[in-house]
């Protein structure tokens, strides 16, 4: 067997087809360009090319694909959110999410194993309970369940944690998980067959601005005009914004992570509690993931650091006591656009032929596929998808902002 693979493997028919095609130069135009080789990037650009017809595409990542935050991140998947904006928005993305594995004919590894959000007060029981009816109302599978069930759902878990006691617990049967990385070369081979380029360690540095439009985009491997550009560059959203001078209120945050050593498989459900900062899941390699809220000031890094590892770790033992001997194994950490609603801006830019996909904070990932969906509808046809409509950029000068505070897993 060992000689019949070696020879496999060094024959000149080894029939392994390649994900992506060998790096060529950049062409001197495109007709979009995308900056940001991430899950939103790719998925716009492969929604373009398929659905669309648009394939003179260029996607353009500074560093590699899928290396920033989607590879960051913890790759939760749910739609039980405050606003109707936002449930619907999400619900539609875990719905999509659901079907890639078949789109790509290639398998992300979604797994649908519901996430528990625990009620320690009063106030938050009653916000639940409003937040379970409009799940509800739009289509997603949330309810309320109380001490008992959650104990049935999670035996090893502490329900009374120092002086929060837990009440009740916001059951969302859709929440999920899937395999980060594979979402975004999923999109990317299929991107690529369809004719987009996508260019690696390509870095955008500057832009040529004409009468209001994008025409030329400047990086370090040469100039290319464009017809039009769409930014999806998660934490350094508002870096890029700058050079063109476009003013939104997005402010970058670190936001870490960590995960211990393997273990047998003890925890199915995704389980997080607002109070405590912090959530809890086990991976399918049996891998402890610990993660909570971004770190309280702004900074352009993925650093880790002592003090947010020890008070994550802190409430993560409260709410369930018999970790305290595990070994952690790696931490890391992803940088966070916030917006001040907590919810994205999309859409139109003050210029013309630019397009922002920005301020995802910590759920960008969840929205991969339902973002490209309707960036490339927009792109494409001009028109604003009535899913993104709530969250473009002049919400905030017309006051019409969608508050997701509170939404998130564990509380910014």
């Amino acid at each position: 067997m060992p000689l019949a693979l070696l020879k496999y493997g060094l024959s000149s028919e080894y029939p392994v087809e390649v994900d992506l095609p060998a790096p060529k130069e950049l062409k001197p135009a495109y007709d979009v360009v995308i900056i940001g080789g991430g899950g939103h990037g790719l998925a716009t650009a492969y929604y373009l090319a398929k659905y669309h017809g648009v394939t003179n595409v260029a996607v353009l990542e500074k560093s590699y694909l899928g290396g920033g935050n989607t590879a960051r991140n913890t790759a939760v998947i749910r739609s039980n959110y405050l606003t109707s904006e936002g449930v619907r928005f999400y619900a539609e993305s875990v719905r999509m999410f659901k079907e890639l594995s078949n789109e790509f004919d290639f398998n992300i590894m979604y797994s649908e194993r519901g996430q528990l959000t625990l009620a320690h007060t009063d106030a938050t029981v009653r916000a639940f309970r409003q937040r379970a009816e409009v799940n509800k109302h739009f289509g997603g599978r949330t309810e309320m369940i109380d001490r008992q069930q959650i104990r049935e759902l999670v035996p090893t878990l502490n329900l009374d944690p120092g002086h929060i006691p837990v009440l009740a617990g916001l059951w969302h049967i859709d929440g999920a998980t899937a395999r980060h990385d594979a979402v975004a070369w999923g999109y990317a081979k299929q991107a690529a067959k369809r004719g987009v380029e996508i260019h690696q360690l390509t870095e955008v540095q500057d832009f040529i601005v004409e009468n209001g439009r994008v025409t030329t985009v400047r990086t370090n491997r040469g100039d290319v005009r464009c017809g039009c550009v769409v930014q999806a560059v998660a934490g350094a959203s508002s870096l890029l914004m700058n050079k063109l001078n476009i003013k939104a209120p997005i402010h970058t945050y670190p936001l870490q992570a960590m995960v211990t050593q393997p273990f047998k498989p003890f925890l199915d459900p995704l389980v997080s509690s607002s109070a405590l900062h912090c959530y809890v899941q086990q991976t399918s390699r049996g891998e402890i993931v610990f993660g909570g809220g971004s770190d309280p000031y702004p900074l352009y890094n993925t650093r880790s650091t002592l003090d947010l590892k020890e008070s994550l770790l802190a409430h993560a033992i409260e709410m369930f006591p018999f970790m305290a001997g595990a070994k952690l194994m790696r931490q890391w950490a992803g940088s966070t656009d916030m917006t001040p609603d907590y919810s994205p801006i999309m859409g139109r830019s003050p210029l013309d032929n630019y397009y922002l996909d920005a301020g995802w904070g910590t759920w960008g990932f969840k929205a991969t596929p339902i973002c490209g969906w309707t960036m490339a509808e927009l792109v494409a046809t001009g028109k604003t998808p009535a899913l993104i409509k709530p969250f473009a950029l002049e919400r905030f000068s017309t006051f019409r902002q969608v508050n997701e505070m509170g939404a998130t897993a564990a509380s910014h």
